[in-house]
């Protein structure tokens, strides 16, 4: 199977069309039936496209042909929908969520040598570039905890010295870059950090009209993380990129911006806020809707307040 006769595509013609448009497609993370149904009904009713990413470790919560079942069900459309492999760990991933039909993968070698991440890239993008399957990969490292297969004590911020070897030795079709953003609900120690747009400027002269992806990029809603909190969390200080830095980050040929957290937080808050209202209730339908609902609403202020992607769907 391939990625088209599950009426996918991949995204040269989303990321030139965005850059070219000045917005972002939204790379949205799932991990089950709800979360999506939420983002496919938050695109829909936006008329934006949608990149749905999976990591490793959500396709091994899914499995494969659940996940993919999932996939031919929704009964896409070609021409606005990407499935694609967040983060995938090594060249055997990316050839088997290929096989699977994705039509994206992310090969993050960013905790390599550079010399090392440039040739995993390569290898990948040679063999995903023989099923017209897209590529992207990191420089750079991003702090912070997604799941057990996301994760890094340090940051390290992408040099633009070596951007352009990079993206001309590898191959890919798109690059993710480390500019302050972090992975998990702590993004920002304060209100007052800001992303280091000096570094995206001079990656974006050395790489004019090239896509650029930004990960780590959820915006952390308030007043999720306040429903969340009082009804029994503990989600102390977290902080998000702030709208305003994230559109600004959009002017400057990010194209791609990945959520995931957020995702996971609207769908937490609606669970507590489910079962605080209604104690009897033991029908996971109710609850499971309120949180399909809640990811929905999310997805869909994103898309405008954030990524600027409201009827760009080709």
């Amino acid at each position: 199977m391939t990625y088209k006769d599950f009426g996918l595509v991949n995204t040269r013609a989303m990321f030139a069309d965005a850059i070219k448009r000045g917005y972002a497609v939204p790379a949205f993370n799932f991990y089950n039936m709800e979360t999506l149904q939420a983002i496919c009904r938050a695109t829909t009713d936006t008329h934006s496209p949608v990149i749905l990413a999976v990591s490793e470790s959500a396709m091994k919560y899914m499995t494969p042909d659940m996940l993919m079942g999932m996939i031919r069900g929704m009964g896409f459309t070609p021409g606005n929908v990407a499935l694609h492999l967040d983060h995938g760990g090594s060249f055997e991933a990316c050839e088997k969520a290929i096989k699977m039909g994705f039509s994206s993968v992310m090969i993050d070698g960013s905790k390599l040598p550079l010399d090392e991440n440039i040739a995993l890239a390569r290898r990948v993008a040679e063999y995903a570039h023989q099923f017209d399957v897209t590529v992207e990969a990191e420089l750079g490292t991003l702090s912070g905890i997604e799941d057990e297969n996301t994760f890094s004590d340090v940051s390290h911020y992408t040099n633009p010295a070596d951007v352009v070897r990079f993206v001309r030795e590898s191959g890919i079709d798109s690059l993710a870059i480390a500019i302050g953003t972090s992975h998990g609900a702590y993004k920002r120690k304060n209100d007052n950090e800001e992303l280091r747009f000096d570094i995206l400027a001079e990656i974006a002269r050395e790489l004019p009209e090239f896509p650029l992806v930004l990960h780590g990029a959820s915006s952390i809603p308030q007043h999720l993380v306040k429903t969340i909190n009082e009804l029994g969390g503990a989600l102390k200080d977290a902080r998000g990129i702030p709208a305003d830095q994230l559109r600004r980050a959009v002017s400057m040929n990010i194209c791609k911006i990945n959520v995931d957290s957020d995702s996971r937080l609207a769908f937490t808050a609606a669970l507590r806020k489910s079962f605080a209202d209604n104690p009897e209730n033991f029908d996971p339908r109710k609850y499971l809707t309120a949180a399909r609902e809640n990811i929905t609403e999310n997805c869909i202020a994103e898309i405008r307040d954030i990524m600027n992607s409201e009827n760009k769907a080709m």
